[in-house]
């Protein structure tokens, strides 16, 4: 048998027993570094890695924990020397006053939504809550290391001794990293929101559509708590209470009644939409992906992402064709 023979036989093998697994090391990549486009290349380098070993896998453990261990390291290496990827709110600044011209730091990477799909596999749908935007924000106040020891251990359910093995550390130390980002996560994360029950959910949320899109702004913000935060990277501005998201929407959102077009999203094991801006050529384009919290009260949090090139993402066209619209 040819030496091409043989190679190609072999690549078959590994992405028959690689390929299932993909999915999921996207979602843990994603939580190392808050980006769903940098989870992805970081994955691409884990499979070829993996490939460039396959052949001095030894199965002392799982494919899946082999290639988990992979993407930790390449995750914690593209980590070295780079900051986190906050929210808006993450930063430690006040709410701001929604008469102020929005602030858009250009030295800041923000963090970005990762989209939900259909066919997620069951290890992803189990772990969303591990997904959710508040957390993924949380975890981004950790060192790296800590970050990694966190997700292995109380994501992912690795043992003590099988994390050591990972990080190429002591048990103690794994310990040691576990106990202060835990320490660390509670101080900053928020609390864990109550779910809504789906027929509720879905009744708020057409609501909040037939109210957006009409440009209704009093329908708008009565679907909001009374503390309710809306925040938009790339912009360090976000607003916190009804009046003030009601002066934004009212006096700095560009659409006008019937000027826009929500397409349901789900992103972070959370609902949201994709918003299409209608132009003066009556063309709907990309503005923005929002991604609710939502409680038994209302919608808690508002996370607007205006970086349309997340619409790739989410498998969506920048611009809706006009049947579409």
């Amino acid at each position: 048998m040819s030496v091409a023979r043989v190679t190609f036989c072999a690549m078959n093998a590994f992405h028959a027993v690689a390929d299932p697994f993909r999915r999921e090391l996207l979602a843990h990549c994603y939580r190392m570094v808050g980006s769903v486009h940098d989870a992805e290349d970081l994955v691409q380098e884990t499979y070829l890695r993996a490939w460039r070993a396959y052949d001095r896998f030894e199965q002392r453990s799982s494919v899946r924990t082999w290639l988990y261990r992979i993407a930790t390291r390449v995750c914690l290496t593209a980590l070295e020397g780079r900051g986190r990827r906050p929210m808006p709110t993450g930063l430690g600044g006040q709410r701001c006053d929604p008469g102020d011209e929005p602030f858009r730091p250009p030295e800041i990477t923000w963090l970005e939504p990762f989209p939900d799909r259909d066919d997620d596999p069951a290890s992803i749908v189990v772990g969303r809550e591990s997904l959710r935007l508040a957390l993924v924000a949380a975890l981004q106040h950790l060192p790296p290391r800590q970050r990694a020891v966190l997700v292995l251990r109380d994501v992912l359910q690795w043992r003590a001794a099988e994390v050591a093995e990972a990080l190429e550390v002591s048990v103690a130390a794994v310990n040691s990293l576990l106990q202060r980002a835990r320490a660390q996560l509670d101080s900053v994360a928020p609390q864990q929101d109550q779910l809504v029950e789906q027929p509720e959910q879905r009744e708020l949320l057409d609501r909040y559509v037939r109210a957006f899109e009409a440009k209704d702004v009093a329908a708008i913000v009565e679907l909001f708590t009374a503390d309710a935060v809306w925040e938009m990277p790339p912009f360090a501005t976000w607003y916190q209470g009804r009046q003030d998201i009601a002066w934004h929407l009212a006096n700095r959102c560009p659409a006008v009644p019937g000027g826009q077009r929500l397409i349901p999203v789900s992103a972070n094991g959370q609902p949201g939409f994709a918003n299409y801006l209608r132009g003066e050529d009556g063309v709907l384009r990309a503005f923005n992906i929002q991604v609710l919290t939502v409680g038994p009260s209302g919608v808690s949090h508002a996370a607007v992402f205006l970086d349309t090139g997340l619409y790739a993402a989410f498998g969506l066209p920048e611009v809706l064709t006009a049947a579409e619209g």
